[in-house]
């Protein structure tokens, strides 16, 4: 019986979901493994050969740990909401509601088509209102509490209301904005409404303030700094301003220090927990005020080096920052408006990247050093950022790069304040620094902290890089933010029993009036009977995604996110596979919220993801041409040899479509005749261009050979090369195609082979085959002259041994995440058994379900054509017998002082005495003692013998 994959593996994906084979509940008997892979957003483009790496290695683990007898979750859902489907309805009229759910079924179509075991039942999508309300009930949550920070954990804001009531904030544990101001309890109880409820935003996990942020008209939104690049959006390439807007925000600074110290429970890989501690960024150092000469305000720095104080020469405040138009003299205005314009243009990514760039302008104004008095010019510049620190820094051109390059730029005077001639850092000394000349680097810090705390201008500080996120984004497609404002504009939180708040039905998705979201709009929505008004931004992406880890728990539950029998059994994720994009943004999010919702009581562990894998990429062929860039019209594009020959400086590469390439992947892949006419069909723009290669010109839809030239050299030969495998690069391969021909389970194992799952590589569509005839022979196993044929005859011991050290290699590499090796292992066996020839049910059923996780189908179907009638899901993992692994012989080298002489075959259980004495007898050792006495004979047990002769 020949292996035919898809009507096999078509008949078992539709027994497993009409016999819900994968639907799982909680079972206290049973030890639970929560398996998870990281939230996909449903694009238009459906998944390709890329994006299932990490989903078949969960899918593996998952089965894996199904049959060793745990209680498994392995959920999948869709990170909805989102910015493209929005920019597609602002195109097309299409509503996001409606090309979302037909991008979910696509890829919840292609997701089955690949055999995963999810639970489907438990299917999620965060922009379904069931879903959202959770979203908004932690936002409520949020809101409705604040970080204390003597209790280390968040508190209900009631509280905090109590202590202003009774004390004022003067000693408040509260973490809290920077610029709050103190007040008594008597000046509370006097507060308007409307005051009390801005003082509140500086302590509220969920607040509203006038923050800076990437401002993108043309998509009309707010952009995160990972989705600006070079100052412009990542997606659509359109120009992105930096602008004072009122958003909300997420208090995330205040988990700083758990986030940072709790990486250190986690099985995270060295280099992620790395990233996350850079993102966090602790540093401890001092605050430090330096008083302005034109006004009684200050200047308030935070400084790591406080031991450089006295190398201080100016001082630099971001363009944004509040003081600079107090500072700013009239004779610099022009100038200082003119720096600001330019900069609001920059993303901060760009502000820290552009180090080489130096660019600055002179207030006017000048600072008083805090010890020496001396004054200090301000100065502007992009490369102080206004949310990091205090947005201001005392310049030590001396012992700062950046700073030693602006005062070189402009001629700023530096004074050198660490002596540095020794090369041991530890013997450096303070210089140029009164009471601190001689002191090392450590104890000038701790000298000039006591001094700027005695003199009270300033004090010792523990900062952290990780700022608070904004939550606020001005579009439609997000969860509504449930809030409303009374006539005073003071913020109130919905009750629960009105949530979900929905989005309402529009047509209309371009952005309101300055920048305001398209439900501004919506007036009939937006203003209340009792005069009240809703909050019009809605929430950015990654509210949904910060917790659904916890709605697969429960997910069908009205009345609460997950119930607390459920949180309590499933926990946390044991292993959560994704890329490392989201090594920052994401993974920071949902360890905050989880942190809070641990606060508040509603889950039990302090860590969402216990366990967490980075599956590199597969990545594509890149294909193009080289165009000439000295000619312009008509074109000129030229064979690779040619373009080495005249030098590639000369020649920009123009991306082609894989599909357009003959021998794609391949090291000579080219442009045939008909290729370039595909091309010219799909870049019209380049329809006058011409085509070189040695063998003759493609022009006007026409080849003209060279003379004497052969059919090779009419090809124009692409330059390729190993990248990303994306839709802008026109190499996608879509998985349903290689699924059609090859067969689901040879994808799946085809994509394990290609090497450990942390590690990036090419797809490669030659060895592929190579697989798909491993499986045919594994297949043939189970069949004699065209029949499946499994007997319960006695297997031959050789037979016995090649499957026991499989089970033992495959279980073991199973666990340690190597399934590439694994496949290897199947191969391996698979050959020593077709040797065999044996049809042994002792063999052959424990084999089927050792390849279950890998090839899910072709063993479902061997299962029952063995007589099974119950899922091979279902079956126990096989355990190697170690008693078929013992050697009944055990061959050692044995050498004389050291060096091999011989071999010695021996019985395995030859005890150590007569081994020795079998030793002393062998002829080879006899001929080399002659004369000689044997001093020692060492046996290393199962390895080696060494003889010691003198």
């Amino acid at each position: 019986m020949e292996y035919n994959p898809r009507p096999i593996e078509k008949k078992w994906q539709k027994y497993w979901e009409s016999n819900e084979v994968y639907k799982v509940e909680t079972n206290p008997d049973k030890p639970k493994f929560y398996v998870l892979d990281m939230f996909p957003y449903p694009s238009g483009a459906g998944l390709h050969v890329g994006h299932p790496l990490g989903y078949i290695a969960s899918d593996i683990m998952s089965r894996f740990k199904r049959h060793t007898g745990h209680q498994v979750l392995h959920p999948m859902g869709y990170d909805a909401f989102g910015l493209p489907a929005e920019q597609y309805a602002i195109q097309t009229g299409v509503h996001p509601a409606v090309s979302t759910q037909k991008n979910i079924n696509r890829y919840r179509k292609q997701l089955a088509n690949l055999g995963f075991d999810y639970d489907w039942s438990r299917e999620v999508a965060t922009c379904d209102p069931s879903y959202y309300k959770w979203t908004q009930w932690i936002f409520l949550q949020w809101f409705q509490h604040y970080y204390c920070t003597a209790a280390d954990k968040a508190l209900p804001i009631s509280q905090l209301v109590e202590e202003f009531e009774s004390k004022g904030n003067t000693e408040t544990t509260a973490f809290e904005n920077q610029d709050t101001i103190r007040f008594s309890a008597s000046q509370w109880r006097d507060f308007s409404a409307r005051e009390k409820d801005d003082i509140l935003m500086n302590y509220r996990i969920a607040y509203r303030k006038t923050a800076y942020v990437n401002w993108c008209p043309q998509l009309g939104t707010v952009l995160a700094n990972d989705e600006v690049k070079d100052g412009k959006s990542e997606r659509g390439g359109y120009p992105v301003e930096r602008k004072p807007m009122v958003q909300w925000s997420l208090r995330i600074s205040a988990y700083s220090e758990r986030l940072l110290h709790d990486l250190e429970t986690l099985d995270w890989s060295d280099s992620l927990k790395t990233i996350q501690k850079n993102w966090i960024g602790k540093s401890t150092g001092a605050m430090v005020q330096f008083d302005l000469e034109s006004t009684s305000k200050k200047i308030e720095v935070f400084t790591t080096r406080p031991d450089t104080l006295f190398g201080v020469t100016f001082m630099v405040l971001a363009p944004e920052h509040p003081l600079v138009d107090t500072l700013t003299t009239d004779e610099q205005r022009d100038e200082i408006s003119a720096y600001q314009k330019k900069a609001a243009g920059l993303s901060e990514r760009d502000r820290q990247s552009n180090v080489d760039d130096i660019s600055g302008a002179f207030t006017g104004g000048y600072a008083l050093h805090p010890i020496t008095k001396k004054r200090l010019p301000v100065w502007i510049s992009d490369y102080v950022l206004m949310d990091y620190g205090t947005g201001a820094i005392m310049a030590v051109p001396s012992d700062d790069e950046r700073d030693n390059k602006f005062a070189h730029h402009f001629k700023l005077p530096i004074i050198p304040v660490v002596d540095k001639t020794s090369e041991n850092p530890s013997d450096h000394r303070i210089i140029n620094s009164d009471f601190l000349n001689g002191l090392s680097v450590e104890k000038a810090k701790a000298r000039i902290i006591e001094e700027i705390e005695r003199s009270n201008i300033g004090n010792s500080k523990v900062k952290y890089k990780l700022r608070d996120a904004i939550f606020s984004r001005q579009r439609y497609w997000g969860e509504p933010i449930p809030i409303v404002y009374d006539r005073e504009g003071v913020a109130h939180p919905l009750s629960v029993k009105d949530l979900p708040l929905k989005l309402p039905e529009t047509d209309d998705y371009q952005p309101g009036e300055d920048g305001r979201s398209p439900l501004s709009k919506i007036k009939d929505w937006v203003n209340l009977p009792n005069g009240y008004k809703r909050e019009t931004d809605t929430m950015p992406g990654f509210a949904g995604s910060s917790w659904y880890f916890l709605r697969y728990m429960d997910p069908r539950n009205d009345d609460s996110f997950a119930s607390s029998e459920a949180i309590e059994y499933w926990r946390d994720v044991d292993l959560y596979i994704g890329g490392t994009e989201h090594a920052v943004g994401h993974l920071i999010y949902a360890r905050f919220c989880h942190k809070f919702l641990y606060d508040i009581g509603k889950v039990v562990s302090r860590e969402p993801f216990k366990k967490l894998i980075n599956q590199g990429m597969i990545q594509g062929i890149i294909e193009s041409i080289y165009m000439d860039k000295r000619e312009s019209e008509p074109a000129r594009f030229v064979c690779s040899s040619i373009a080495e020959k005249e030098g590639l400086k000369n020649f920009t590469n123009i991306l082609v479509h894989a599909d357009f390439v003959n021998e794609y992947g391949n090291q000579d892949s080219f442009l045939s005749e008909e290729s370039i006419r595909k091309f010219l069909n799909w870049q019209p723009a380049f329809s006058k261009a011409k085509f070189e290669c040695p063998g003759g010109i493609f022009q006007k839809g026409k080849f003209n050979p060279h003379p004497g030239s052969n059919a090779k050299e009419n090809h124009l030969l692409t330059h390729s090369e190993v990248g990303k495998m994306s839709k802008s690069k026109y190499n996608v391969i879509n998985p349903d195609e290689v699924i059609e021909e090859y067969g689901t389970d040879c994808f799946r194992m085809y994509e394990m082979f290609l090497g450990p799952i942390e590690q990036s590589k090419p797809w490669d569509t030659m060895g592929i085959d190579g697989v798909s005839k491993f499986l045919r022979r594994f297949w043939d196993l189970f069949f004699k002259d065209g029949a499946f044929t499994i007997n319960d005859e006695n297997p031959p011991k050789k037979a016995k041994v090649t499957l026991h050290n499989t089970i033992k290699r495959v279980r073991e590499d199973i666990e340690r995440f190597s399934f590439n090796t694994c496949v290897s292992h199947f191969m391996v066996c698979t050959n020593e058994l077709r040797k065999a020839k044996t049809q042994s049910r002792e063999i052959l059923e424990p084999l089927i379900v050792l390849i279950a996780p890998f090839a899910p189908h072709m063993a479902e179907e061997l299962w029952h054509l063995s007589g099974r009638d119950d899922s091979v899901a279902r079956a126990s993992y096989p355990d190697y017998d170690p008693e078929v692994l013992k050697k009944d012989e055990l061959t050692y080298p044995v050498a004389v002082n050291g060096k091999k002489r011989t071999e010695l075959t021996v019985p395995a259980d030859m005890p150590k005495q007569e081994l020795e004495k079998t030793v002393a007898e062998n002829e080879v050792i006899l001929k080399w003692k002659e004369g000689k006495d044997i001093k020692r004979i060492i046996v290393v047990p199962g390895k080696m013998i060494n003889v010691v002769i003198k």
